[in-house]
C-alpha cells in the first residue's frame, strides 16, 4: 500500500512538472529575446523552486538546510562542489542560493525538449567532454567572467549521480578551476537519494539533510590535494548525515 501510495504521488508530481515545465520553457525562450544575464536566471529558478514546493507539497519530501552562513556575502565569488545523488539537487541549489548559478553540464542536455532548450538561453556553463583540454579552457574562460559578474559556479565532483552510501571519483575540474580564479570552493553534502533514488521513478516521503561547509580558499593550493579536502569533508559529512547508508561500509571495516 506504501509503495503503491509513493507510485501514485510521483506520477503526479511528474504531471505537475511536465505541465509547469513547457510553458515555463517557452516563456524564457521568448524573453531570452529581450534580456539576458541574472534577470533570465531569476525568471528560471522560479519554476525550479516550483518544483521543489511540489516535491514537498505531493512527495512529502522536505528540506533540512544547515551551514548557510558558511555561504560567501554579496557578490563575492564561490565555486559550489556538490554531492551528487540524484536529480532532487540539481533542482534545490538554485532554489536555495541567494547568487545565480551557472552549471557545468555536458552539452547533450541542451537536446533535452524544453528544459534543455531554456538552460541553452541562460549563463551556464557547456562542455564537449571529448574535447578534454579545450574543454576544461572554456570552463576557466567562462567561469572567470560568470565569477566576476557575481555568479557562482557550481560542479559534481563526481560527475555523475551516486547511489547511496556510495563514493563517486572526485575529478580535480572543480579545484583546478578555484585556483584558476582564486575563487574559494564550498563543499556541500546532500542526503537526495534517501528519497529520490538515482534513475528510480518512485520517490518516497521523508527529510533531505543539505549541509553547507565553511570556504576552503585556494591561493596556493594544488588541485589533487585541495579535491582530496573536499571530498574527505562531503564524506564525513554523509557518513553523519545518512549513518544507514553506510551499514555495509562499517561491517567491512569491522570483518
Amino acid at each position: 500500500m506504501h509503495t503503491f501510495i509513493s507510485f501514485l504521488r510521483s506520477v503526479l508530481h511528474m504531471l505537475w512538472m511536465f505541465i509547469t515545465v513547457i510553458p515555463w520553457a517557452i516563456a524564457i525562450l521568448v524573453a531570452s529575446i529581450f534580456v539576458r544575464g541574472n534577470p533570465l536566471w531569476w525568471m528560471a529558478s522560479q519554476w525550479l523552486t516550483w518544483s521543489i514546493a511540489g516535491a514537498r507539497v505531493i512527495l512529502g519530501i522536505r528540506v533540512n538546510v544547515t551551514g548557510m552562513e558558511n555561504l560567501p556575502h554579496g557578490t563575492n565569488p564561490a565555486i559550489l562542489l556538490v554531492k551528487h545523488q540524484s536529480t532532487f539537487e540539481t533542482f534545490l541549489m538554485p532554489a536555495l542560493m541567494p547568487r545565480p548559478l551557472a552549471f557545468v553540464f555536458k552539452k547533450e542536455l541542451l537536446h533535452v525538449p524544453f528544459f534543455g532548450w531554456a538552460m541553452g538561453r541562460l549563463d551556464m556553463i557547456h562542455i564537449d567532454r571529448s574535447l578534454r583540454a579545450k574543454a576544461f579552457q572554456k570552463v576557466v574562460a567562462q567561469g572567470k567572467e560568470l565569477l566576476a559578474r557575481g555568479v557562482w559556479v557550481i560542479m559534481f565532483p563526481e560527475g555523475t549521480r551516486i547511489p547511496r552510501g556510495e563514493k563517486g571519483e572526485y575529478k580535480s575540474g572543480g579545484t583546478r578551476l578555484a585556483i584558476a580564479t582564486g575563487a574559494p570552493v564550498i563543499p556541500i553534502a546532500v542526503t537526495s537519494a534517501t528519497c529520490w533514488p538515482r534513475k528510480a521513478f518512485i520517490k518516497h516521503p521523508g527529510i533531505v539533510e543539505l549541509c553547507i561547509g565553511p570556504a576552503i580558499a585556494s591561493d596556493g593550493r594544488q588541485a589533487d590535494e585541495m579535491m582530496l579536502e573536499v571530498e574527505n569533508w562531503i564524506e564525513t559529512e554523509m557518513h553523519r548525515l545518512d549513518p544507514d547508508a553506510y551499514t555495509h561500509v562499517k561491517a567491512k571495516a569491522g570483518t
